[in-house]
């Protein structure tokens, strides 16, 4: 193992002796010290890596309420869906098939995915892209970063900046569903050209689309700086409190005919045999993030930056149970009136109590020839499931707070990298990136299946990476970009026994085109796994997705996207994606037997992701948006099953964006509008698969039964806002 932390050294050491030149003629404009903060994990525009950029202006146009996923639903191999249907709560994004889960993200470069499950769950943090100054998504292995392996794709979101000026926010938007969202900011500029301080302060509520899915969320941002010509430091604070009522069950194909809204979760038979509704069947969760991040230019070539960062998350999801056996519970059998009692309704909360501390830092030497970057990153996860009953019809000798169960884990990861982009001349740029990770995770104790945990596991990566960039002409840019990735299992697979990592080599070929009035973005990617933990299609008892072990497997395809300025004020962004996304010879338990079914299509991943954004601009201070979405039809399971087949689906949302300007009081009020789903399609964005086999009466006959859960989401609606800056 010591070999590979002295591969960045090494690295360093190297490309550091190709050029000490300081040529003052050569010297470009250095990035201001915001991007330091980022500017480890992001690339640029002449990167050979596939990447998309997104601006604060272009987040504001549809930031209504709506989480993260959905105002990046238009980026090309991006699928998003919502638990509750509207896009408030829980919401989720794919990207080239791969589940959040697979989708490494960072916040100025903390990671954000969760040690144990690694996903990311945007309800913890409601309304963050209302202080989100840019991010950027690179889909593939792409560069190195913090946290978990990238194996769909990796997001990196930058939050609000400085502020020279002093400004005001206050916005406000209302929506179908009972939707609200209010939120005001706050900046004091530059004190003294030096001492800026910001926040904002947001709720947002919504009943949503499907029956009782309701959302209570409300968060923080508050950010004290420090900046002078060649400082820049940031003590960060933000976090969200959310509170929504369960919809992770899904219906059947059924339900979704008579009542596509339809919601089991808190479903319960009271005593006179009516079917009711536990009022408070909700997930309850706080998470506080703190940052610090120091940033230093020393001269035009070199800059470092030191971050820091602890969060804190801790909460329950509570939930009514009928007829629980006491032996689940560690309850003892009760005698009464002479009849032995051992199970009870009850109301249950299982818990989650964790503690997440960071240390990243990294230098950066930039000449007119030479960028290189190297760091280290360490991280320390500590944390608690557990579960209690806090009300039973029978409480047997339990006490109020007892633990029926408890397990305890930690996680630690070590992270070394260095990466530099040579320019080898006009036309020709080179790319290494080398990465050493080191992960150690054990747990033990009782899962909420009341079966022992007991897991100790390291795992050692070494993630290289590379590509080559060629400067045809001004207009046309060609790449080629190698990259590999390993990722360990989550805490869900552990206690499938499933404890492979996995492997992922990634192979990219890109072409871009620049026309002042039309640019086209193109690339061909193979990305081949070994081990792939792809979605069995099922969930466990707690909605969380189940992963099976693929063996080999692959994702191939072409994507494309453009930006065509049809006129002063028409404009057209579209994108498409093909692929084809298969596993080799595998495996699956039919009939009662292990059959190889041969190559099959992964899983949630459609062949075709398409969309379009046609905008007209008849004034400066108006816009009108044309938004399109289709995704092609996906398989929920491996065996593909007709069963699992998800229909495709083809939406369409209209966005109104128009700035009132010089008026008295107010620098501008800014009104959005924004109507989903405007044809009023009813399709189905997620859903799950299941099977189990069936022994009939017959003796030795053994049937695969097959089963599908789906999700709806919302036809048409509408959110519409403004917002008062001054």
């Amino acid at each position: 193992m010591k070999h590979l932390f002295l591969l960045p050294t090494a690295l360093l050491i190297t490309v550091l002796g190709y050029s000490q030149q300081e040529n003052d003629t050569l010297r470009k404009p250095v990035e201001t010290l915001d991007e330091v903060l980022v500017q480890a994990i992001r690339v640029d525009a002449d990167s050979p890596v596939t990447h998309s950029d997104i601006s604060k202006k272009e987040l504001e146009k549809r930031n209504l309420g709506q989480d993260i996923p959905y105002l990046l639903n238009y980026l090309p191999s991006v699928v998003t869906t919502s638990d509750a249907g509207a896009g408030v709560g829980y919401t989720y994004i794919r990207v080239r098939g791969s589940d959040a889960s697979r989708v490494n993200v960072t916040l100025n470069g903390i990671p954000f995915n969760d040690s144990e499950s690694q996903g990311s769950f945007w309800v913890n943090l409601p309304d963050f892209a209302s202080s989100v100054q840019s991010l950027q998504l690179q889909r593939g292995v792409g560069t190195s970063t913090n946290g978990s392996g990238a194996f769909g794709a990796s997001l990196n979101l930058l939050s609000d900046a400085v502020s020279e000026e002093a400004y005001g926010e206050i916005s406000n938007s209302v929506g179908s569903f009972g939707t609200r969202k209010h939120n005001v900011k706050l900046s004091t500029g530059l004190l003294q050209d030096h001492v800026e301080i910001s926040g904002r302060l947001s709720t947002i509520v919504s009943d949503g689309y499907v029956d009782r899915a309701s959302s209570d969320l409300k968060s923080y941002f508050l950010q004290a700086a420090y900046v002078d010509d060649n400082t820049l430091i940031k003590a960060i604070a933000f976090g969200g409190h959310e509170v929504t009522y369960q919809s992770w069950f899904g219906i059947n194909k059924d339900t979704l005919k008579s009542n596509r809204t339809f919601n089991p979760a808190g479903m319960y038979t009271d005593t006179e045999g009516n079917t009711q509704f536990y009022d408070n069947e909700v997930d309850n969760y706080k998470q506080d993030h703190y940052q610090l991040h120091w940033n230093e230019r020393f001269n035009n070539y070199w800059s470092t930056n030191l971050g820091l960062n602890y969060t804190y998350g801790r909460g329950y999801f509570e939930q009514y149970k009928e007829d629980e056996d006491f032996e689940d519970y560690n309850f003892t059998p009760i005698e009464i009136g002479g009849e032995t009692i051992n199970s009870t309704n009850l109301i249950r909360r299982r818990w989650l109590d964790n503690d997440y501390y960071v240390v990243n830092a990294n230098a950066t030497y930039k000449n007119s020839k030479l960028e290189v970057t190297s760091g280290a990153f360490y991280s320390l996860y500590e944390g608690d499931h557990f579960g209690e009953v806090i009300w039973a019809r029978f409480a047997s000798d339990s006490e109020i707070r007892d633990k029926y169960y408890f397990s305890d884990a930690t996680k630690t990861e070590f992270t070394v990298f260095s990466k530099a982009t040579f320019k080898l001349d006009n036309r020709w740029q080179l790319f290494i990136d080398l990465q050493g990770r080191f992960i150690d995770y054990s747990t033990g104790g009782i899962t909420s299946d009341l079966v022992g945990i007991d897991v100790d596991k390291s795992f050692e990566f070494f993630n290289p990476k590379a590509g080559i960039t060629y400067q045809l002409n001004p207009s046309n840019q060609f790449y080629a970009y190698y990259g590999r990735a390993n990722r360990e299992p989550t805490r869900n697979d552990f206690e499938e026994g499933i404890s492979t990592a996995e492997k992922l080599n990634d192979f990219e070929l890109g072409w871009r085109y620049d026309k002042p009035n039309f640019k086209v973005n193109s690339n061909l990617y193979l990305m081949d796994y070994k081990d792939q933990l792809v979605l069995s299609g099922a969930l466990n008892d707690v909605g969380a997705p189940l992963r099976t072990t693929s063996g080999n497997s692959y994702r191939l395809g072409l994507e494309i996207d453009a930006d065509w300025q049809i006129s002063s004020k028409w404009s057209l962004m579209p994108n498409i994606a093909l692929s084809t996304n298969k596993n080799q010879d595998f495996v699956a338990s039919i009939d009662g037997a292990l059959v190889d079914l041969g190559n099959t299509n992964i899983s949630y991943s459609p062949e075709i992701v398409a969309s379009n954004m046609f905008v007209y601009s008849p004034k400066e201070n108006l816009q009108i948006g044309l938004l399109s979405k289709f995704v092609g039809e996906q398989y929920l399971g491996n065996i593909d099953s007709e069963a699992s087949k998800l229909d495709s689906f083809f939406v369409n949302d209209l966005n109104v964006v128009y700035e009132l300007r010089d008026i008295p009081v107010f620098k501008s009020i800014v009104f959005n509008a924004l109507i989903n789903n405007i044809f009023d399609v009813k399709y189905v964005s997620n859903g799950y698969f299941f099977t189990y086999d069936d022994d009939f009466s017959i003796p030795g006959e053994i049937t695969t039964i097959e089963g599908a859960g789906y999700y709806p989401q919302a036809g048409i609606n509408f959110l519409a806002g403004a917002t008062l800056k001054f």
